[in-house]
């Protein structure tokens, strides 16, 4: 009996000895993508926080049995995502930020953290939130520990918060096919430092480029964005001496000083840190005046018209003005109601053409009321954003009403004429071709689909036959000159066409404590 109980006791002091030597790792996030040029404001509730064992479910390199997971202790705090919206209420982000801080105290010290952010949360009162975030974070931990950062490429890096960071990189496509590929890297990079005990890189490389340019038009699906990215891991993986680096192009639709073009590269060779940093710069620099819509591009009208006359079914219409996808408030109505003006709509056979979406609790829960084959007529939107068109018309027949969307919450299409109209309680961005069929309706049969959003999702990009951008009003115009910018950097392109060239050697951010 003796030996049974010994090797139970070997085992499980063993097992305890090889825990206690484990790295100890904290999980933080906060993000965001919010336009200052939106009337709509973000609440707590729309960042969905999750924390404890729920943060996991976040990160499937981080399942149970998972190599990383099993390669330190982890100590999940707080990580809340929102969908794209306007500036979060300063009382959101400060009981969000306390939340995790507090969750933090609980387990420290730590050996790293890995902060998931996205780069572009605006907040009322508050020029840099993210760099905020990570100063207060900073008061927390301390700066022994080792802070791993991953970000969207749509997100700013000011001096505060590349200072407070040790390990940075962020997405390399826009579309963001690889977002939980850089998720991972930045784990894996701050275990890595962590078991090799090289603890902070040495260098980090900061070059402003002042360019702002919309997502749309620096896509990595064509060039120049395409060969631009397509530099950065040959100079930041596998390069000894370089740890990772990568392009910020920011976020266009925030007035701040902080919006403009980055460059970012972390490593302990600082000539090479240096070299690859300017070469990335130099080549942002260099391509600007390419830069070019990812699809071709029109007014509204002309692009309707050429939608109808097409052969090519489905055809896809960007309303890029109200994009949620990219912050807008979602609600505006000036498209819909452009659409149902146009005589070819008007009849039930006439072009079939979807449209996604337009939010207004008081019409869903109308239609509610009546049922699906029931007969509704009301006002829909601009309960928010108003300023281009009034809430819209509708008159139609309910076709289907669908509960327990994590966003919209309640789903409703009416069809209108020829037009399937989705109206929600919430505002949701549509970017799969489930969110379609889940409500009854098939968008590879449409002659038309017309979504809120800029570039299609890879879902909706791969359903297309054919696609055109339409340039409406809303919270994130296309038309940058249209839009009131006070407080970004000048001169900034493509603002200012002819501004001289801008210093684009490597400035030196200090190591964090420093």
């Amino acid at each position: 009996m003796k030996k049974p109980l010994l090797f139970i006791l070997t085992l499980w002091l063993n097992t305890s000895f090889a825990q206690s030597t484990l790295p100890r790792i904290a999980i933080a996030g906060l993000g965001i993508e919010s336009s200052t040029f939106s009337p709509a404001v973000t609440h707590e509730e729309a960042f969905h926080p999750k924390t404890g064992e729920q943060v996991f479910t976040s990160y499937p390199f981080l399942t149970p049995d998972s190599p990383l997971r099993q390669q330190a202790q982890w100590f999940p705090s707080l990580v809340g995502k929102s969908i794209p919206g306007g500036a979060a209420t300063r009382e959101a982000y400060e009981s969000l930020v306390t939340k995790m801080l507090d969750l933090l105290k609980q387990n420290a010290p730590y050996d790293g953290l890995y902060l998931d952010i996205h780069g572009a949360m605006s907040v009322q009162g508050l020029d840099d939130p993210e760099g905020d975030l990570i100063t207060r974070i900073r008061q927390v931990v301390g700066y022994k520990t080792l802070l791993s950062t991953s970000m969207d490429l749509h997100g700013c890096v000011t001096k505060r918060l590349a200072q407070n960071t040790d390990l940075m990189t962020c997405y390399r496509m826009a579309p963001h096919e690889d977002a939980m590929q850089t998720k991972e890297r930045a784990v894996q990079h701050l275990i890595d430092r962590l078991k090799s005990g090289k603890g902070k890189p040495a260098y980090k490389a900061w070059i402003p480029v002042p360019i702002l340019l919309p997502g749309e038009q620096t896509s990595t699906r064509i060039e120049p964005g395409k060969s631009l990215y397509a530099e950065v891991a040959p100079l930041a993986d596998n390069n000894p001496g370089i740890v990772d680096g990568g392009i910020w192009i920011s976020y266009a639709w925030a007035d701040a000083p902080r919006n403009h073009g980055v460059i970012m590269m972390v490593g302990d060779d600082q000539a090479k840190v240096a070299k690859a940093a300017e070469k990335l710069a130099k080549h942002f620099w260099d391509v600007r005046s390419k830069f070019d819509f990812v699809a071709p591009v029109g007014k509204l009208d002309e692009v309707l018209s050429k939608a109808i006359a097409s052969q090519k079914k489905p055809f896809f219409i960007s309303d890029t003005g109200d994009n949620p996808t990219a912050g807008a408030a979602g609600d505006v109505t000036w498209t819909i109601t452009e659409i149902l003006k146009r005589p070819e709509f008007r009849k039930a056979d006439g072009p079939t053409l979807i449209y996604a979406s337009i939010p207004d609790p008081a019409f869903v829960k109308k239609a509610q009321a009546v049922g699906v084959g029931g007969s509704i007529e009301g006002t829909a939107g601009a309960i928010v954003d108003h300023r281009f068109a009034k809430p819209v018309a509708l008159k139609g027949t309910v076709e289907s009403i669908v509960e327990g969307d994590r966003d919209a919450v309640v789903e409703v299409v009416v069809k209108v004429g020829s037009v399937h109209v989705i109206v929600t309680q919430k505002r949701k961005p549509y970017h799969k071709e489930k969110d379609f069929t889940r409500l009854g309706l098939k968008p590879r049969e449409a002659d038309i689909v017309v979504v809120k959003i800029g570039y299609l999702e890879p879902e909706l990009y791969n359903m297309q036959k054919d696609w055109i951008m339409a340039l409406t009003p809303g919270g994130v115009d296309q038309d940058l000159y249209r839009l009131p910018y006070k407080h970004i950097q000048r001169p900034m392109y493509p603002l200012d066409k002819n501004m001289k060239t801008p210093n684009l050697s490597a400035q030196w951010i200090p190591v964090s404590g420093k």
